[in-house]
Formats: structure tokens, sequence, C-alpha cells
């Protein structure tokens, strides 16, 4: 119901946007303008019916149709009869009785008697129905005039003005369009636009009221102190008990834990949608919310996962944590080194003060504290050979963050084989999509722009994307930034003395945006258990194949692989070629416990 509330009400925004500023523009333009009076010359006097015409009787007997309507008036000076009949209209001269055809010159006239303007008569031409006469039917006069509202004149074929157009008018009419929603006769008030455009605002306030109740608890308009305590048992994933808090009941597991220095990682502070607070419940656990389904697997919520920044505390819980003693503890590090290994990825080494223990497994994730900050483009040093992709870039001179972040970060390297050292893949999301340039990343910024001997806080390490040890054949497929976990997974399983096949897919733009592309040919030339295949979305005529990563290791491995289910897959890259991949393996019938991925949570 979120997720359906948050699109309708996108799409009536923006309706509710094109009304107010098209409403804005109309009442600001010139209504005698756009009513088209500013060069119309006003009505002429009613002049007395001259004596000396032909009654309109004789004329009625000569005529072959039968005339419905007789009526008189004026062609400028001239005295006519009009006659209706079933089929047309005619005019008949009241002097000589003869009829008179509306021809180009003889509208030039009409319609220079009805304006008073500067302009010069340019042309008189007879055209079809249009927008700029929708009000009549048939064909119409149209006669133009040389002046800055580029005045024009339409009369019917009897002669009679129907409209003087112009510049105003038209501009006004683009905006009376988009206002009443009628985008084709600019008229109807009740098309189906705006009847859709009603029922959706009348939904859209009803689903936020059900939303509202059902996004608060009575809990949170009491008191603390006047709500009772409930007691919160947290676990380790092993079982062994970490600590015993006692939390307010209706606070949320990921503010109660907070509040006892417990904090979960979290990349959006605990606005349900990252996905990083995960906590299993031990015993009944409550009912998924849509949140939990969102950002859960099935699996993991019928095994007790819930989001913590969604669980609220109405009775004793018991809850398992990953991260352990490590959830309440900070630490510090040096910025060893920085390493740049595309325009937009560099290596980012830190050396912690403390000594780091078994957690720092491959696939793990640390997170770094991100400070408020003020940042310009000019303390970004890139090498010459990466400063043409820069300079497509518009940043701003200068951004800000002005409040504490955290930012996750896999580790790249298995830190046995790095002599206690944390090895970061660290993209700079520059926000450029679709051709339009926007603020680059907050925390990607911070951590792009570090330079060795900064200093900086981080929390983990954390996650349980992880290596499943054992003779199966395994698959690494990535792209991006996720070439950091999967490439430690690699490396440790390769000197680590593992012989099963192990595969390795990497998709990139280009050559000049993959990193670390010499390392794992040096790897695959070193292990003949290991192969590596690098594939370009954007570049032709390379070595390696072209297209999208999903859709070449499918051509080249999966079809003709003779047992994909004796395989284990490891995912990690963008969130488009993730879901392109998860959909495939699901699609060739391999089992979702044989595959294992990290989205980032983004």
């Amino acid at each position: 119901m979120r997720k359906i509330h948050k699109w309708i009400g996108l799409l009536i925004g923006l309706q509710l946007v094109l009304w107010m500023c098209s409403g804005l523009v109309m009442s600001l333009l010139d209504a005698e303008k756009v009513r088209g009076r500013e060069f119309r010359a006003p009505a002429a006097a009613k002049k007395a019916w001259p004596q000396d015409v032909q009654p309109v009787s004789s004329l009625l007997t000569q005529e072959r149709t039968l005339t419905q309507v007789a009526s008189t008036g004026w062609l400028m000076d001239r005295p006519v009869y009009r006659l209706v009949s079933e089929k047309s209209t005619q005019l008949i001269d009241a002097h000589s009785g003869q009829r008179v055809e509306l021809d180009a010159a003889l509208a030039q006239r009409l319609a220079q008697a009805s304006y008073r303007g500067p302009g010069a008569v340019k042309s008189a031409e007879l055209v079809d129905k249009s927008l700029e006469t929708r009000a009549h039917d048939g064909k119409v006069w149209r006669v133009a005039f040389a002046d800055a509202e580029d005045t024009t004149v339409y009369l019917t074929l009897q002669g009679d003005v129907l409209e003087h157009r112009n510049k105003t008018w038209r501009l006004f009419d683009f905006f009376w369009m988009l206002h009443i929603m009628d985008y084709s006769g600019r008229q109807d008030f009740n098309n189906p636009l705006v009847v859709s455009a009603a029922v959706g605002g009348f939904w859209l306030a009803l689903s936020g009221i059900w939303l509202l109740f059902t996004s608060f608890s009575l809990a949170d308009f009491i008191p603390k102190r006047w709500r009772g305590t409930r007691a919160l048992m947290i676990h380790a994933p092993d079982g062994s008990r970490l600590r015993s808090v006692r939390a307010h009941a209706g606070d949320t597991v990921f503010s109660a834990l907070a509040q006892q220095g417990l904090q979960l990682p979290s990349n959006c502070g605990g606005g349900q949608t990252c996905g990083l607070c995960e906590v299993r419940v031990r015993g009944a656990a409550p009912d998924a919310t849509s949140a939990d389904r969102a950002l859960l697997s099935p699996s993991r919520i019928e095994a007790g996962g819930r989001l913590a920044c969604n669980l609220k505390i109405d009775r004793n819980l018991d809850i398992e944590v990953r991260g352990g003693a490590e959830l309440g503890a900070v630490h510090d590090a040096e910025v060893e080194s920085v390493r740049a290994l595309s325009p937009f990825l560099r290596e980012v080494v830190l050396l912690p003060k403390d000594k780091l223990g078994p957690d720092y497994r491959p696939g793990s994730f640390i997170q770094i504290h991100v400070p408020a900050y003020k940042m310009g483009k000019h303390q970004i040093e890139s090498p010459d050979e990466h400063r043409p992709a820069w300079a497509g870039l518009h940043l701003p001179t200068q951004w800000t963050s002005g409040s504490l972040l955290r930012r996750s970060y896999s580790l790249s390297a298995p830190v046995h084989q790095t002599n206690g050292r944390l090895f970061l893949l660290v993209r700079f999301c520059h926000g450029k999509q679709g051709g339009k340039n926007h603020p680059p990343g907050k925390g990607s910024s911070y951590v792009f722009g570090l330079k060795a001997g900064d200093k900086l806080k981080y929390s983990g390490p954390f996650g349980d994307f992880a290596i499943r040890h054992g003779e199966r054949e395994k698959i690494f497929i990535g792209g991006g930034a996720g070439m950091a976990p999967l490439r430690a997974m690699v490396r440790d399983l390769l000197e680590s003395g593992a012989e099963e096949p192990i595969h390795f897919w990497y998709g990139a733009r280009a050559v000049a945006d993959a990193p670390y592309v010499d390392e794992m040919q040096a790897l695959a030339a070193r292990y003949p258990n290991f192969s590596w295949q690098l594939v370009l979305s954007d570049e032709r005529g390379t070595e390696h194949p072209s297209g999208m990563v999903h859709e070449v290791v499918k051509e080249r491995l999966l079809q003709s692989h003779p047992d994909l289910q004796a395989c284990d897959f490891y995912l990690c890259g963008p969130p488009a070629m993730l879901a392109a991949m998860l959909a495939l393996l699901k699609k060739l019938g391999v089992k979702d416990d044989r595959v294992a991925f990290d989205d980032f949570k983004i």
C-alpha cells in the first residue's frame, strides 16, 4: 500500500504542479489579448433596413430547396438575405437578388473591417476545422495579419467573424490544455484523464489517512515514563548471550539497541529502506511488515528475520544480531594509501589501530563513519590518464554534508594476506544519470577524497555474505564495486588451496573502468582451476567479449554447463545487473540456497 501510495502520489503531485503552474500563467496573461479584443473593431451600429430591396417572398419562390429560416443582415455596406435550408446557408444580395459568393478578396475585406491593429493583411485561405476554431464545424476562412501578436481572423463561409486569435491566446490555450487535461480537443472538462486524476486524488487521501494510522501506534503518543518496560535478550548467531536490556514498550529494537550503545549497521538511519539492520527473532516472530517483505528474502522471513527499525517491542523478545560484540565498538584507523584503479574507482587501504579478529572474513563489510564536512572538486586529485573522464562531469564547486552518516564498504582482500590492513574498493557516485548531473554522493565523496595520513572511524565488520567451503564448483559474477567482496573470496579460496573449478565473470563498461584486471589474469595463469573473464558493455573491438555480463555468461557458460545444480553462485554488483542475474538463475532452475549475493542494500 505504501508503494502504491507513493507512486500515485507522485503522479497526482506532478499534475497538481501542472494545475498550479498553468493556473498561475493564465492569470498573468492579458485577458483582453486572450479574448482577442486588443485589435478587434467594435460592432458597427445597427442600420435601418433599406426600402428599395427585393421582397424576401419573391426570392423564396425562386429557391429550389426548401428554406427553413430567412433573415436579414449586412455584409459590410451591402444588405443581404440569409436563407438557411437543411443542407446549406446562402447569402442573397437584397438589391440584385443574386447569390453572394464569399471569396478570398471579400474575406480579406471583411477581416480588415473587424481589425483595428497596426498590421497589414497577409493572406486569406479556406481551411478545415482546427483547434483555433474548435467551436465551429466545417470550413472557415483564415485571414492572417502581420503584427507583433500574429493575429489571425477566422470567418464563416457566410462572412461572420468567428474569432480573433493571437500569440497570447495560443500560449493561454496551451496552458489551458494542461489545466483541464484535455490534450486533444482542449474543451472537455469531464475527460477521462481529469476523472482519473480526481479518483486518484480521492484514493490518495483515503490511503494516506489509512497509512497515517498504521504508521503510528498508541505508544507513540504516550510519554516513555508512563509506558512499561520489556526485556530484550540479545544473542550472537552462535547462541551465546551478549546482553540483556530493558526497553520501553513501543520502541523499536533499532532505537532500543542504539540507546544502549549497540548501533546496528544501517545506511538509512532506521528509515526502513536499506535492510542492513536485520535481526532474527527467536521463538514466535511477529507478522512481517511490508518493509520486511520488500527488503528480506522469504527464507529469511520464515526463519524469523525482521528489520530492527520496524520491529516494535510489545513483549519480551529474544533476538539474534550479526556482528556480536562489534555492534557497540567504534574503531580508529588511518589511511595508509590511496590508489586510483579507474577514473571512478579507488583502492583505499586502512591501517586499524586495533588487531583484526576472525570476523574480518571475505565478504564482510565495515561501516565508515562519515562526519559533517565541506568539500570541493579541487580536493579530488586524479592521475593524468583519468582527467578526460572527469572533464565530462559538471560537479558543483563545493558540496556539504551536515550530519553524521554511515556508509558500508566490503573488504576487497582477505585480511590474513594484508598484514592487518583493510583494503576497500570505493566508487565515486558522481550522480551523472541520463545526461544530467546531480550532486555527488555524500558518503562516496568523503571516502573517495581521503588521502594518506587521514584519520577516520569505522564500525564492524558485519554481513553474512560468505564462502560456502567445500568441493562444489563456484561461479562468481559481478560488476562495478562488486569486485571488492568477490575478489576477496576468490583470493582466499585460491591461496587456501581450493581445487574445485572457480569461475569469475566481471562486467564493466570499458577496459579502463575495470579494476584488478592484471591481477585476475595472473591468478588465472597461476591456478589451473581458476578462469577469469572480463565482459565489456560499451567497448567493442577488444579481446574481451562485449555485451551485458548476465547475457554473456548465460551464452558462454550457463547454457552449456552440464550440471548447474552442482554449482554455488556468488553475485555482487549494480542493482540492475544483480536483478537480471537472479532472474536468469531462477529461470534456469538454480535453487535459491545455491545463490549468495550482496546487493549493498541500495
